[in-house]
C-alpha cells in the first residue's frame, strides 16, 4: 500500500503530430499493481493518445479542469469538469480526448492494468501486443510490438510441415 501526492511528481511529455499530453503517473508512483491511475494535461488545440481500445483492460476518464471532446465509439461527446467516463475493454470503448478548447484539459485516467493486452487502432488498423507488463506498465516485455491488422500469416509455417524423425 502507498500514497504519492501529484504536486511532487514531475511531468512527462509526449508531442508527435497533433498529439501532445503531458502526463503524472500516480498509480505507479504509489507502488499500484492492478489499478493504473494517470493524471494528464492537454494544451489547447492538442489530442490524446491516438484512437484505440483495449482488450483486456477497461478505462475511464474523470475531467478535473477544462473543457474538449471525446471521440468515444465513433461518436464525438462534449467533455466538461465533472464528467466521468467509462471506456469497455471492447470496440464500444475505442477512444481519443481532444481539446478543442482554449484553454488545457486537464484529467484523470483510470486503468485495469491486465496483461495479456491487445490494443487495437482502428484509424491506422494496426494492434499492439503486450506481453509481461500491461500498457501504461514498465515492467519487462517478452512479447511487444505492433502489427498491421490485414497483415495474417498461416497458422504452419514451412518449418513446422517437416516431419521429423
Amino acid at each position: 500500500m502507498g500514497t504519492t501526492n501529484a504536486n511532487e511528481l514531475e511531468w512527462t511529455t509526449l508531442e508527435r503530430g497533433e498529439t501532445f499530453l503531458k502526463r503524472k503517473q500516480l498509480g505507479e508512483a504509489a507502488g499500484g499493481d492492478r489499478l493504473g491511475c494517470s493524471v494528464y494535461e492537454l494544451p489547447a488545440g492538442r489530442l490524446s493518445w491516438p484512437y484505440h481500445y483495449h482488450t483486456a483492460n477497461e478505462e475511464a476518464i474523470f475531467v478535473l479542469s477544462g473543457t474538449g471532446r471525446l471521440r468515444l465509439d465513433g461518436e464525438l461527446l462534449a467533455l466538461t469538469e465533472g464528467d466521468y467516463v467509462t471506456l469497455p475493454a471492447d470496440e464500444r470503448g475505442a477512444h481519443r480526448v481532444i481539446n478543442d478548447s482554449d484553454g488545457s484539459l486537464t484529467y484523470l485516467a483510470v486503468s485495469t492494468m491486465n496483461e495479456p493486452d491487445v490494443t487495437a487502432y482502428p484509424d491506422s488498423e494496426k494492434i499492439g501486443v503486450f506481453v509481461g507488463s500491461p500498457p501504461g506498465g514498465r515492467g519487462n516485455r517478452e512479447i511487444h510490438g505492433y502489427y498491421r491488422i490485414d497483415e495474417s500469416v498461416d497458422y504452419w509455417t514451412d518449418e513446422e510441415d517437416v516431419e521429423t524423425e
